[in-house]
């Protein structure tokens, strides 16, 4: 079993699966109500909303991940204008966005002579070059999640399924929306430096799609979720360091294929249930004796 834990014997590595993991833990939170809200194209428009952001970061020498906040904030609060204007469906304005924030994107790049790597590390991330800091950040932002998540779970229970009754309660499912939107915001500009704008999503979707099967109730299917993240991650860098693959794009393929697996596994479980019942019915059938006529009174046999 050494050629699972020798590779994190080194520093970098063993920082990378501390960083995948708190970014499994932040996307197991809150995919699952991406996942429950069908909101995967709210999370795609975000995560490649923040690259005209990363770009300007960059060519002026600031931090990405403060370029990244910035221009995932603009996307968010341009979405939720939109939206109460009312003028436009929920898919339309998103997609509207999402095309003029990656076009704008594109530009900023194309513009810049000396890009490519740093292009790259945008749009599939660089998670073998987190540092202390970065896991620090990552830990407040794991912590702020899970907090919000709790706090406002009812209000987001309320506003899936009824957001008449919702507000009949008082829960203010229009808040609900806007809190739910910062928390996929704060998710996809965590997960940056791990995955990059163009992998997030499948971070965000991946291990929540792998814990549905499993369980129905949301605060289960959180933990669960995460599980299957922090699991993705160390499948992902152990491909990465024996493959020479790239990392994040490894960990985002992790976590598809265990979405994968963790479905066929659920199905091929439910068709031997039913067989065992089957069976088990059959076997019952005929171990049982046959019923005995009793003839009418006063009458023989």
């Amino acid at each position: 079993m050494h050629w699972l834990t020798d590779p994190f014997s080194a520093d970098f590595l063993l920082r990378a699966l501390l960083g995948g993991a708190l970014v499994a833990i932040i996307c197991g939170v809150v995919g699952t109500w991406v996942v429950v809200r069908g909101m995967a194209f709210l999370g795609e428009a975000i995560g490649h909303g923040m690259l005209p952001g990363v770009a300007l970061a960059t060519m002026a020498g600031a931090p990405a991940i403060v370029g990244a906040a910035a221009s995932a904030i603009v996307m968010s609060a341009l979405i939720s204008a939109l939206q109460r204007r009312g003028r436009l469906s929920h898919d339309t304005s998103i997609g509207l966005l999402f095309v003029a924030m990656l076009s704008l994107g594109v530009i900023i790049v194309s513009h810049s002579q000396s890009f490519a790597t740093d292009a790259t590390a945008m749009l599939f991330g660089d998670i073998l070059a987190i540092t202390g800091g970065d896991l620090v950040a990552l830990l407040c932002a794991a912590v702020v999640t899970t907090i919000l998540a709790a706090v406002l779970h009812r209000s987001f229970v309320a506003a899936a399924f009824d957001t008449r009754i919702a507000a009949t309660l008082g829960l203010r499912p229009q808040a609900a929306q806007l809190a739910l939107v910062g928390l996929v915001t704060l998710a996809v500009v965590a997960s940056f430096q791990a995955v990059g704008s163009l992998l997030v999503v499948g971070m965000l979707l991946a291990p929540a799609v792998a814990a549905t099967p499993w369980t129905s109730r949301i605060p289960a299917r959180m933990a669960v979720a995460s599980a299957f993240g922090i699991l993705a991650a160390g499948l992902g860098l152990l491909c990465s360091w024996y493959a020479g693959t790239a990392a994040g794009a490894s960990i985002a393929a992790s976590a598809i294929a265990l979405a994968g697996l963790s479905n066929a596994a659920k199905a091929l479980t439910a068709v031997r249930g039913r067989q065992a019942a089957t069976t088990l019915q059959q076997t019952i059938e005929e171990r049982m004796p046959l019923p005995v006529t009793v003839p009418p009174s006063g009458k023989q046999p």
